[in-house]
């Protein structure tokens, strides 16, 4: 081979070489995922001449729309329990309001107590929907609300007041779902005001929700063509899906009590009805 040509191929060779060994250029990283970050705080309202203290959970990495819901506890007021409700609804999706019906933040400690803040509003439907509609109003200030799609849940006390709201006619909700709640409140359901989907969730073992008054409140639903989703849970007593009752129910002698498979069904059947309410 003449010098020439060896001169040629070595050359070839070298850039061969170096080619083979340039650093390829790094891959692009996929995108992780944000992990997120949830608001979990209080907030307050007006309405009229009453400040509500609530409680407002939603995840604020997430800046797309998605549904509100609203939280309205048992007699006893604003508490660790639905406070807990409105954080397990952030980590679905939701922005979750926990609305203070009574107002300048009252709670409760002992049934006679409740009792007494509890009354007005259940003697006054009217007066609860406006609370409700003060709490609606607050929740749609938050930028991740889509303000289409309002639902409602609500425990004992709270899931009576929100089927009342319901009856009354409430074009933000769009669903509604009671725990465990009174259901006749004294409020007529009309066919052309009760457009909002209702889910009750209620317990078999509820002395405090007659057999008769299941029977009615089904009557009255089938009478106006709502659409609703009657759950009953055997075994199931009054608030069975706060923890707290069983040591409450002992210490005042009440027909309370938690059920832990009560409280998971219901919860499950919630997630499935919202979803499917609020799409």
């Amino acid at each position: 081979m003449s010098i020439k040509r060896m001169s040629i191929a070595l050359l070839s060779a070298l850039v061969l070489l170096a080619a083979c060994s340039r650093p390829k250029p790094a891959e692009e990283a996929a995108p992780q995922p944000v992990e997120p970050s949830y608001a979990q705080e209080a907030v307050s309202y007006s309405l009229d001449t009453t400040t509500m203290n609530g409680y407002v959970a939603y995840n604020q990495t997430d800046s797309t729309k998605r549904p509100g819901i609203i939280v309205v506890p048992e007699w006893w007021g604003v508490s660790d329990h639905v406070k807990t409700s409105a954080n397990e609804l952030a980590k679905l999706g939701y922005v979750a309001l926990v609305a203070d019906v009574y107002g300048n933040g009252k709670t409760a400690d002992n049934p006679t107590d409740a009792g007494a803040l509890a009354t007005p509003f259940y003697q006054d439907p009217v007066l609860a929907k406006a609370r409700i509609d003060a709490a609606i109003a607050k929740l749609k200030t938050y930028s991740q609300v889509d303000t289409t799609r309002i639902g409602a849940i609500g425990y004992c006390f709270g899931g009576g007041v929100l089927l009342n709201t319901a009856r009354l006619g409430d074009a933000d909700l769009k669903a509604v779902v009671s725990f465990h709640g009174t259901l006749m409140g004294g409020v007529p359901a009309k066919k052309e005001t009760l457009t909002a989907k209702i889910l009750v969730c209620h317990g078999n073992a509820d002395p405090m929700v007659k057999p008769a008054e299941v029977e009615a409140f089904k009557k009255e639903m089938d009478g106006i063509g709502a659409t609703y989703t009657f759950k009953a849970y055997d075994s199931a007593q009054h608030a069975f899906t706060n923890p707290a009752a069983t040591e409450l129910g002992k210490k005042f002698n009440l027909p309370i009590s938690y059920n832990a498979a009560a409280d998971s069904a219901s919860w499950i059947e919630m997630k499935t009805f919202l979803a499917d309410a609020l799409k």
